[in-house]
């Protein structure tokens, strides 16, 4: 009995006419004679098909490779360490059990919270909706995205209608883009990401020097309505408050009161927007 050529028995050797022989030629898959042996067996329509899918291949490889190049951004490093500290110390203090882990958490949080707004770096047990983290994952988004040239936002300025209602429909509340054309910033645009609650947005402005500033705002469940803080995150400085149910971070590169000044133009643009009654921020620790 004659038995079949094995690449016609062998799943990684699969049959030339079908996708996923196409798939294993446009992948690199195939050893160069059989990839070679397959391409002069193809009909006129597969051999368009794996060119068409070679091409969208090399455009996405092409599309944000340098990113594989570039060095991980220090705040997105000091996140990551922080993030491993509190998942070490949460595994340590479940080995307590009873009333002295809960006396342990109450403290840790306590001390958490007391340690960031003096300027420290603790945050071993903040909750997801902490104000204090989201202004670490504001810190870390700005990081990321402000030095981005050739995608630094998901929808552009032009776009800002769209931009708007998608972003509001995501985060499930109508959300107003603040205009800071008097302090001397346009939009560009912004972008959806994840959070700690939730979906989080962000929108990114800049000045004609091509400094960026961006404003992250979501949902922040249970957290009470704060006044101004200030955050500080290596280079980048944020101010950030709560209102109604949502937190907002102005973070950036810039001094203190350069930054507070637009966090406070932001705030009256937003509380415009809201019903009546919301009171402005106090000047902030």
């Amino acid at each position: 009995m004659n038995r079949p050529p094995e690449s016609t028995m062998n799943p990684a050797h699969p049959h030339p006419q079908d996708d996923t022989g196409l798939h294993a030629l446009v992948d690199g898959r195939l050893p160069p004679t059989e990839a070679e042996h397959l391409r002069a067996t193809l009909d006129d329509a597969a051999l368009q098909q794996a060119t068409a899918w070679q091409q969208q291949r090399t455009q996405l490889r092409t599309l944000h490779g340098d990113w594989l190049d570039r060095p991980v951004p220090d705040a997105l490093l000091r996140a990551a360490n922080r993030l491993q500290q509190t998942r070490d110390e949460r595994r340590h203090w479940a080995a307590w059990g009873g009333v002295a882990a809960g006396w342990l958490l109450a403290f840790g949080l306590g001390w958490g919270l007391h340690g960031v707004r003096t300027g420290g770096a603790a945050l071993a047990s903040a909750s997801p909706s902490s104000p204090l983290l989201f202004v670490q994952q504001a810190a870390v988004a700005h990081a990321v995205y402000q030095p981005e040239q050739r995608h630094p936002v998901e929808v552009t300025a032009a776009q800002q209608d769209h931009l708007v209602q998608w972003l509001s429909k995501r985060l499930a509340r109508p959300l107003t883009v603040p205009h800071l054309h008097e302090q001397g910033f346009d939009l560009v645009g912004g972008r959806l990401l994840p959070g700690g609650g939730g979906a989080r947005a962000q929108f990114m402005y800049q000045n004609a020097a091509g400094t960026r500033i961006t404003l992250y705002l979501g949902a922040l469940q249970d957290a009470q309505a704060t006044a101004f803080h200030f955050h500080s995150e290596g280079a980048v400085s944020s101010f950030y408050w709560v209102d109604q149910g949502f937190g907002y971070a102005l973070s950036g590169e810039l001094p203190r009161p350069a930054l507070q000044a637009l966090a406070t133009a932001v705030y009256r643009q937003l509380s415009a927007a809201q019903p009546a009654g919301a009171r402005a921020p106090a000047r902030g620790s």
